[in-house]
């Protein structure tokens, strides 16, 4: 998307700016995505986003000009909160305790899959087509991702006597406003390092001149080495707790951001590419296993849905600082930032994920409750 932006004119600070619209677009969808999968159940919600953001890549792929195509991202962000959350609150439901993070982690590598085989495809059709190539391929796999998720039926409740029960995220995040700002404040961090690399290596790829096939390239030996490292973190993680993976993860993708700025042709690029694949690999499901272990209940959609605003603000907030800061500093000094916000999110998360997800578990005697309704209790 960054290299369509240069295509039609933008500059590298707004090409960076409408990177960061796709998060703009999550953090918007999850003010009423909670509502959304509570009232109409994951697998009508999955159908209605998938709806969305194949309009969404429409607009893209049409797009003449840097607005348009912030319109289009702006859709598929949309559709990626009300995806996001309905597929997590499935898994939530779905799979019990013991071994959810790699139920978590086989999910979202089953996700980073498409990370992986979509830039490669990418790449080919980018030869053939131009820059533009790339939003095929995303609209064919949203086109039939929707269609897969829409012949999978809703879970059965394990908790059936909360059905009914709702709140609103207003309410929510008054409620639960210690956790998301301690162990919430962790997420957006996670959040913000994530979606960054998406907006960060593009721009220093162009800077040092590489092609868009090359860069595709970049992104899909990264996505190789992420996917690898998806179900060993969920083993672990299941095995020695989420803070064992949650940290490392960060603490290597902040290292990578501090290396960047040092490569200078494709071959120490995709060396940083790897790293970054490594620990963003390790953090695969971490989210969203702390948001299943944390969640009560009775109103885990409305809760999941400001837990993960919690992240896609920081999905958001992380291309934007990054398009920001290019515009009054050299990329290598935005780049850097990035970096060390990641090592802070590492700090946050090691310090508040023992008091709102402790290990080992609290027992499955209590099926009703949840470490966050013990610590507010």
């Amino acid at each position: 998307m960054a290299l369509t932006a240069r295509e039609l004119g933008a500059s590298v600070a707004v090409s960076g700016l409408i990177v960061a619209v796709v998060g703009l677009g999550a953090v918007l969808g999850d003010l009423p995505a909670g509502r959304i999968v509570a009232r109409f159940g994951e697998r009508r919600s999955i159908i209605g986003g998938s709806t969305v953001g194949a309009a969404g890549v429409l607009v893209c792929l049409l797009a003449q000009t840097p607005w348009m195509l912030g319109v289009g991202a702006l859709l598929t962000g949309l559709a990626n909160a009300v995806w996001g959350l309905a597929r997590q609150s499935y898994l939530a439901d779905a799979v019990p305790i013991g071994l959810r993070a790699r139920a978590m982690s086989s999910f979202a590598a089953m996700w980073r899959l498409g990370f992986f085989v979509g830039p490669l495809l990418g790449a080919a059709v980018i030869l053939v087509v131009g820059a533009r190539g790339g939003f095929m391929v995303q609209f064919v796999g949203v086109v039939l991702s929707g269609w897969l998720m829409s012949r999978v039926p809703d879970p059965p409740r394990r908790h059936a006597g909360t059905a009914g029960t709702h709140a609103t995220l207003p309410s929510i995040l008054r409620r639960h406003r210690k956790l998301l700002a301690t162990l919430g404040a962790g997420s957006l961090l996670m959040g913000a390092a994530r979606a960054s690399r998406e907006a960060v290596l593009p721009l220093w790829a162009a800077h040092l001149g590489l092609d868009a096939a090359q860069v595709s390239l970049v992104f899909g030996v990264g996505a190789a080495v992420d996917l690898l490292c998806s179900y060993p973190a969920g083993h672990f993680m299941d095995r020695y707790g989420r803070r064992f993976i949650a940290v490392p993860s960060l603490v290597v993708i902040g290292a990578s951001y501090l290396a960047l700025p040092f490569s200078h042709d494709l071959l120490s690029i995709g060396v940083v590419a790897v790293v970054m694949g490594i620990g963003n690999g390790l953090g695969n499901g971490v989210i969203m296993t702390l948001g299943a272990d944390i969640a009560p209940p009775a109103t885990r959609a409305e809760f999941l849905a400001a837990w993960r605003l919690t992240h896609d603000t920081g999905m958001f907030a992380g291309p934007f600082g990054v398009g920001a800061l290019a515009a009054v500093v050299p990329l290598g000094a935005a780049v850097a930032a990035i970096g060390g916000a990641a090592l802070v999110g590492a700090g946050l998360l090691f310090r508040f994920i023992p008091v709102y997800s402790p290990w080992p578990p609290p027992t499955a005697s209590e099926p009703g409750s949840s470490p966050l309704e013990k610590q507010e209790a």
